[in-house]
């Protein structure tokens, strides 16, 4: 009876050392620096060498803040002065959407600069990262991201895109460029690309070291109606039936042909032909980019999809001239998107572009190190794809 006693004692005490040691936290560096998404002046938020994002925020009457990032809710101290902090663990390099929740009520951080993001306007933090080289801010040649307003028949409105010319298009008036239709994601617009995405520095610094033709880009807004018909999911879950539901990218795809492509040829010096014009998109913009050139090989030369599935031989091979006519086909994802391989929605993406290169076809994939569904996989997959782009031997 004693021996049953002092066993489980023993036990007890295991166990609370196991729960101990899993609560206790590894010691914050403090090296704190104000994000250079801040608003200027503003010393909150914080960024540190780990990776962690410090909030702070003055709401003296409040009774509960967290600061909610990466789908993790973390909560705030309040100091005498009513000031509340807190740190949340270490995030992926790279852009981040976040909020603050302040007595239930999620709201923006007034600190922050405002990005367009899960379909609203709100705040937004860049975690420092180790590659962050090819997208910054450098003295060489720039291009421009023009704002170009415009009259859709097929939607009877008006309308905007974003249009990256390269450096030098304003000097030589008598040169035309390729150009690269690039779309955002689910709950994003136009401005995803130029703002979070940094698409101009991407470029810039690429055509800098001549490592990609100088080429234009135009970013639309490619969002969509969720179907009246179709149930909404929670959030996480995936909707129940085929899906994305039949028909859902045609009114961009009809926009995107008879509107902007179009527009875009007759106010810029375009090659407009097919070898000379690409599409790509992440997340929905990627599946956007899969439907819209599987249907029309005669547009479109080269694909891009990040994050967004991929395309397998049955594809192709329900796509005629896709094969014969489609010159390049990238895909790429997050490394922590894919699991054995395989992405939780877009089946074994490597393994399409594995049998469409045996094929004869010209694919290219490529995996983002240590980053999930989120901007640092989209920059670089952008800044490995334009690499590619309408060379002779991509």
């Amino acid at each position: 009876m004693r021996q049953t006693r002092f066993f489980h004692l023993l036990l007890a005490v295991a166990v609370s050392g196991i729960c101990f040691a899993q609560a206790v936290q590894t010691p914050v560096v403090e090296d704190f620096k104000p994000a250079s998404t801040n608003q200027p002046g503003r010393e909150y938020p914080q960024v540190n060498s780990e990776g962690r994002v410090r909030a702070g925020i003055s709401a003296p009457e409040a009774l509960r803040v967290q600061l909610d990032i990466s789908a993790v809710k973390y909560d705030l101290v309040k100091d005498e002065k009513g000031f509340w902090t807190g740190d949340s663990n270490p995030q992926d390099e790279g852009f981040h959407y976040y909020q603050l929740w302040i007595d239930g009520a999620a709201v923006p951080d007034p600190s922050s600069l405002y990005f367009y993001g899960a379909s609203r306007w709100g705040s937004g933090i860049e975690i420092p990262a180790k590659d962050q080289d090819f997208y910054a801010l450098k003295n060489v040649p720039h291009g421009q991201i023009r704002e170009q307003l415009y009259f859709s028949a097929g939607n009877d409105t008006m309308r905007r895109c974003f249009v990256y010319t390269p450096p030098g298009y304003d000097k030589d008036t008598t040169k035309r460029y390729p150009v690269l239709y690039l779309q955002h994601g689910g709950g994003e617009d136009e401005t995803g690309w130029p703002n979070q995405g940094k698409t101009n520095l991407i470029m810039d610094n690429l055509i800098a070291k001549g490592k990609a033709r100088p080429f234009i880009i135009v970013m639309d807004n490619g969002s969509w109606r969720w179907p009246s018909n179709v149930p909404r999911p929670r959030r996480g879950e995936r909707p129940a039936g085929t899906w994305p539901p039949a028909g859902w990218a045609d009114g961009f795809k009809k926009t995107l042909l008879e509107d902007i492509i179009p527009m875009i040829d007759s106010n810029y010096r375009t090659l407009a032909d097919q070898p000379h014009r690409a599409m790509a998109g992440l997340s929905m913009g990627g599946m956007q980019t899969r439907v819209i050139t599987l249907a029309h090989p005669d547009v479109f030369s080269s694909v891009g999809m990040f994050s967004g599935g991929s395309i397998s031989p049955e594809d192709v091979k329900n796509a005629p001239g896709f094969k014969e006519k489609i010159k390049l086909v990238f895909v790429s994802y997050g490394s922590r998107e894919l699991e054995n391989g395989r992405a939780r929605f877009g089946g074994d993406p490597r393994a399409d572009m594995d049998a469409l290169k045996e094929a004869g076809m010209n694919t290219h994939f490529y995996v983002s190190p240590q980053t999930a569904h989120e901007w640092q996989s989209w920059r670089r997959s952008l800044h490995e794809f334009a690499q590619l782009l309408f060379r002779d031997n991509p």
